[in-house]
C-alpha cells in the first residue's frame, strides 16, 4: 500500500502512537518510534498487504474444485476474527466483506457437495436395488450354472458400489442374502432329484444290459430281435445315469446287440445260400421235367412223380421264387397227365367233361398228397387226404 493510501485509513500521533481510522472511529494498532509517521504508516500499511494477500489465497483457493470446503471455512472465519484486533493499516472493511463473500461461497459449495453426496447416494441405492431385483428373479430361475455364477458376480459387485449409509446397505444385502439361499436350496433339491433319478436310470440300464448279455447265444432270430428292439425303446426311456456309468453301460448294451445281429446275419446269409442252392436244384429238376416225352405217358408219368419227391425232398427256395418254380412245375407236370388222360381215353368210350376234369383234380391231389407227406407237413397231408377223398367219390359216382 502506497504512503498516500496508508493516510487515508491511519495516522501516527505525537507520541508515537498509530491509529487505524474505521467506519466506527479510531483505534490503536500499535507504536511507531524508528522513523517518520510516513514510515510507520507504510510499515503498518505492509502489515495490511499481508493480510490482504491471505484473503486473496484464499479466494483463488476457492476456485480450486478439489479445495475442502471445511478448511476454507476455517481459514476465512480466522481471519475474519483477526480484523478485529489487526495491527495494520488499511481498508478492513473490504477484507472483511470479501472474506464474508468467501463463506458464502463455500457455503454454496457444501450444500452442491451435500447434494452431489445425496445423488452419488441414490445412485448407488439404485443399483444395489437393482442387483437385489435381479437376485429375485434368478431365485425362482433354473439356469443353475449360469445364474450360480451370476449371484457370485452380484455378490462382487454389490460390494464394490459405496456411499450407502451403514443400515440401508445391511438391509439391502440381506434380500440378496435371501434371494441367494432360495436359489441354492432349489439347486441342491434339484440334483439331489437328479442323483436319485441316474440312481434309477443305472439300475434299469444294467438290468437291461444283463438282458442283452443273455441274448447274445440266441438262436431265436424273430423274437430276440424284436427283443433287442424293446431293449433300444427301453434304454431311451430309462434316462440318464452318470456320465462314466452311462457311456460304459451303452458300450457293453451296444456290444452284446452287434454280437447277436452279426450271428444272425452270419445265419441268414448261410440260410439264403442254402435256399438259392435249394433253388438251383428245382430249377434242374424242372428241366428234367420239361425233358420228358407226352408220347411215352406211363414212363413219364412214374418219372414224374420220382421228380416231384426229390422236389418236396429238396426243400425251400427264396420266397420270391417259390411261387413261379411251383407253378412251372405244376405245369410241366399238367402236360404229361393230359397226355396220359388222352391216352387212357381213346380205347374207351369218350369221357364227359367233367369226368375229365375230375380225374386231373384227383391227379393234382395224389402228387400234392405225396409231397406232403414226403416233407412230413401234417395239416397239408390231412387236407390233402381230405380233398383227395371226395374227389375220388365223384369220380366214382360219375364213371358208374
Amino acid at each position: 500500500m502506497s504512503e498516500r493510501s496508508s493516510s487515508g485509513w491511519g495516522r501516527v500521533g505525537d507520541d508515537g502512537t498509530v491509529y487505524l481510522r474505521t467506519p466506527s472511529g479510531e483505534r490503536p494498532v500499535g507504536s511507531w518510534r524508528a522513523g517518520s509517521p510516513a514510515e510507520g504508516l507504510a510499515h503498518f500499511g505492509r502489515r495490511y498487504d499481508d493480510l490482504a494477500a491471505e484473503v486473496v489465497l484464499l479466494e483463488r483457493r476457492l476456485t480450486v474444485p478439489s479445495a475442502e470446503p471445511a478448511d476454507l471455512a476455517s481459514s476465512a472465519r480466522r481471519l475474519l476474527a483477526s480484523l478485529d484486533t489487526a495491527a495494520v493499516v488499511g481498508d478492513l472493511e473490504t477484507l472483511a466483506r470479501r472474506l464474508e463473500a468467501v463463506l458464502t461461497a463455500v457455503d454454496a459449495r457444501k450444500a452442491e457437495r451435500a447434494a452431489e453426496r445425496a445423488r452419488r447416494t441414490a445412485a448407488a441405492i439404485e443399483a444395489k436395488e437393482a442387483l437385489v431385483a435381479e437376485s429375485q428373479r434368478l431365485a425362482s430361475g433354473s439356469d443353475w450354472k449360469v445364474s450360480g455364477e451370476r449371484f457370485r458376480a452380484i455378490a462382487t459387485e454389490f460390494r464394490a458400489i459405496t456411499g450407502v449409509d451403514r443400515r440401508t446397505d445391511t438391509e439391502l444385502w440381506k434380500k440378496v442374502t435371501v434371494a441367494r439361499e432360495e436359489f441354492n436350496q432349489r439347486r441342491t433339491a434339484h440334483f439331489a432329484a437328479l442323483d436319485q433319478q441316474r440312481a434309477q436310470a443305472r439300475e434299469r440300464k444294467e438290468a437291461i444290459v444283463a438282458e442283452a448279455d443273455a441274448l447274445v447265444d440266441s438262436t431265436e432270430w424273430s423274437s430276440s430281435s424284436a427283443r433287442y428292439r424293446a431293449l433300444l425303446d427301453e434304454w431311451k426311456s430309462a434316462g440318464r445315469a452318470p456320465k462314466d456309468v452311462e457311456d460304459a453301460l451303452w458300450l457293453r448294451f451296444r456290444s452284446a446287440q452287434d454280437a447277436f445281429f452279426a450271428r444272425r446275419n452270419a445265419a441268414s446269409a448261410e440260410r439264403d445260400a442254402a435256399l438259392r442252392t435249394n433253388q438251383a436244384s428245382k430249377e434242374q429238376l424242372l428241366a428234367e421235367a420239361a425233358a420228358l416225352d407226352p408220347s411215352q405217358p406211363e414212363r413219364s408219368l412214374r418219372r414224374l412223380r420220382e421228380i416231384e419227391q426229390r422236389w418236396d425232398t429238396i426243400g425251400k427256395v427264396p420266397r420270391e421264387a417259390s411261387a413261379d418254380l411251383e407253378r412251372r412245375l405244376s405245369a410241366a407236370g399238367d402236360r404229361i397227365r393230359h397226355a396220359a388222360d388222352a391216352r387212357w381215353r381213346r380205347p374207351q368210350t369218350a369221357e364227359s367233361a367233367f369226368v375229365t376234369t375230375l380225374r386231373e383234380s384227383v391227379a393234382k391231389l395224389e402228387a400234392k398228397l405225396e409231397r406232403a407227406r414226403a416233407c412230413g407237413h401234417a395239416d397239408e397231408v390231412a387236407k390233402a387226404e381230405s380233398a383227395l377223398a371226395t374227389q375220388r367219390e365223384w369220380l366214382s359216382h360219375a364213371t358208374r
